[in-house]
């Protein structure tokens, strides 16, 4: 089984929700990858919580993030892929053919610098209601050293509501990410989706749904 590190940030009081699917996905058996480790900014936060509780071993380098410590995390490790779940720091020095994130909106519309959790519910709310837009996203991309600019190889559209707001959308859009992430990690991983890490027409599988294909 292919080595798999997991980056998600969390806050001190809570987080990693994801993370946490992850390796239920793994002991389950639908995430075929070893979980080697997690990584976290917050020393005693949510995330390093849920860690212990799992038994994962837990990391949180000193800031700054420079690519060599990314590189020396990934190195000492040992693994082989990367899956950002939550993960609020620009990653630089991964292998971009081998590094995942998931993303709770449309892209490229509603990523970039600072769109990330509330941000863009709270973007995706205010665009709903001048009428540009008819649904949320969930998507899930290769990494490179652009915020949410690799290919991306999973969409679900998610449906907005007229009496919406940014924290029912951001429920909607969890659970969808908590049904789907474990599954697309699983088949980056074994190699059913993959891309070559430089051309985004070389991406091959991927997935684009109307709506979840089961009801959540």
């Amino acid at each position: 089984m292919k080595n798999l590190l997991v980056f998600a940030s969390g806050d001190k009081e809570g987080g990693g929700s994801g993370f946490q699917k992850l390796v239920q996905a793994m002991k389950s058996g639908v995430l075929q990858a070893n979980i080697v480790g997690v990584v976290s900014n917050h020393m005693s936060g949510g995330v390093a919580k849920k860690a212990k509780l799992l038994d994962i071993p837990f990391f949180c380098p000193e800031n700054p993030w420079t690519a060599k410590d990314y590189q020396f995390i990934f190195w000492l490790t040992g693994a082989d892929f990367v899956a950002l779940s939550g993960w609020l720091k620009l990653v630089k020095g991964l292998p971009p053919d081998r590094t995942i994130n998931i993303h709770p909106g449309p892209l490229p519309q509603f990523g970039g610098p600072g769109m990330y959790g509330h941000h863009v519910h709270e973007a995706v709310l205010a665009a709903f209601k001048r009428g540009e837009i008819t649904h949320t996203e969930v998507c899930m991309h290769f990494v490179t050293e652009q915020y949410d600019r690799g290919p991306v190889f999973f969409r679900c559209k998610v449906e907005l509501l007229s009496d919406d707001t940014a924290e029912s959308i951001a429920a909607r859009v969890n659970k969808v990410e908590h049904a789907f992430q474990s599954y697309f990690t699983n088949q980056v991983v074994n190699g059913t989706i993959h891309w070559d890490g430089m051309n985004p027409d070389s991406l091959i599988g991927g997935v684009e749904w109307e709506k979840p294909p089961v009801r959540l």
